[in-house]
């Protein structure tokens, strides 16, 4: 154990807001982590027999529980309720009393069959905000069926437009469709705090896996849309500059961006093909991109006579923008990386963990708290305790 550096709930912008999180794997507790970090008390309603799915999504990490688990469910307090029981919804209900905000995403239709829906808690709660996630959204024909993330890359064409031109579909490495969605949830309801502060009363606010899919996939709909083209796959390129992508080096792959003509300018100095800067075929960004093919053939036989070190240091110098493509331990171990101090140690435990991308005066908030087991909280809210045997295996 370490010494316990402060938390986030002692100075963190929202201490003194409550708010209850009915989350499970991410979405919602990704959201429910943000408000833990930004200082809020943050009352995690886990079932009894087991809690979150998350606590067992990979290998066991600290306690018993996943490493994911840590990450998202850091700095909350944990309950275990039995809402299937009428002794469960009440404890419930005065929880709910004593809540600003709630969010949850629950499978579509359990919290309207308990009774505890958004329309049903704030006709009995006024001032509460409550926060729905759901997986295709709150209206149309596939409102009540459930997601996951690969299904809502698949199904919104996100994943159709990853890649290089002759990769099948894939999806996104990084989970942008569940944490999306958890930042938006926590956008709309601070909105919504700031609107209870004008008219005293709270609200329903929805937002859905599949909007924040389409959401983040606007700039290829949007053209097919407007345009007639569709999404064509550019690896690591841009659909609107040339050139702005990867190019194999002597040694390892190198990503350059030339977001206008002055920039193209300066790369084709660099690469001793000034004469590109006036060629009619090259000058100007929409020439090169109807010339791209002719244009790139040469520039990537250019670049691979030397290594990355040496184009980076002269692009670098010229100020065309440019970057190694890292691995992940290679990012982690990059001066600049290190120098944000985005990793921060974990109040009382003996590891750290990402905290927000924020700084708050220049200073970035300490972590909310360890991840708490199951139901530990319960005595502090008089609910009953629950024991380890109760507990399923998985």
């Amino acid at each position: 154990m370490t010494n316990n550096p402060p938390t986030s709930a002692e100075n963190g912008p929202l201490r003194g807001l409550r708010v209850i999180e009915l989350g499970q794997i991410l979405a919602g507790p990704f959201a429910g982590a943000i408000f833990a970090d930004l200082g809020a008390e943050v009352l995690k309603i886990e079932r009894v027999d087991g809690g979150d799915d998350g606590r067992r999504m990979g290998p066991v990490f600290r306690g018993g529980d996943a490493l994911n688990f840590h990450l998202f469910n850091r700095g909350k307090k944990s309950l275990a309720l039995d809402l299937k029981s009428e002794a469960g919804l009440a404890a419930f209900e005065r929880l709910v009393a004593s809540a600003d905000l709630l969010i949850h995403n629950l499978r579509p239709g359990v919290t309207k069959d308990m009774g505890i829906d958004g329309p049903s808690l704030c006709q009995r709660h006024p001032r509460l905000i409550y926060g729905e996630i759901s997986a295709f959204g709150h209206t149309g024909p596939m409102r009540l069926r459930p997601g996951y993330e690969p299904l809502l890359q698949a199904y919104s064409g996100l994943s159709s437009t990853n890649g290089g031109p002759d990769d099948p579909p894939m999806r996104l490495g990084a989970s942008v469709v569940d944490q999306g969605t958890g930042m938006w949830v926590v956008i709309g309801t601070l909105a919504m705090l700031q609107q209870r502060h004008l008219t005293g009363r709270g609200g329903v606010l929805h937002s859905s896996l599949l909007e924040t899919a389409l959401t983040w996939n606007a700039q290829k709909s949007e053209s097919f849309i407007h345009e007639g083209r569709p999404p064509m796959r550019h690896a690591s390129g841009h659909s609107g500059f040339v050139p702005y992508e990867a190019f194999d080096t002597l040694d390892g792959p190198l990503l350059i961006c030339c977001g206008n003509d002055r920039l193209f300018a300066k790369l084709a100095q660099v690469v001793g093909q000034a004469p590109w800067a006036t060629d009619e075929r090259f000058a100007t960004n929409r020439a090169r991109m109807a010339h791209k093919d002719t244009l790139l053939a040469e520039l990537r036989a250019i670049l691979r006579t030397h290594g990355r070190d040496h184009w980076q240091a002269q692009f670098l110098a010229v100020g065309v923008p440019c970057s190694p493509v890292h691995t992940v331990p290679e990012a982690l171990a990059q001066a600049q990386v290190k120098a944000l101090g985005l990793r921060l140690p974990v109040p009382g435990q003996d590891y750290a963990l990402h905290g927000l991308p924020l700084l708050f005066d220049g200073k970035r908030l300490p972590l909310g708290g360890p991840v708490p087991e199951l139901g530990h909280h319960n005595a502090e809210f008089q609910l009953p305790p629950i024991h380890p045997r109760e507990e399923k295996t998985p």
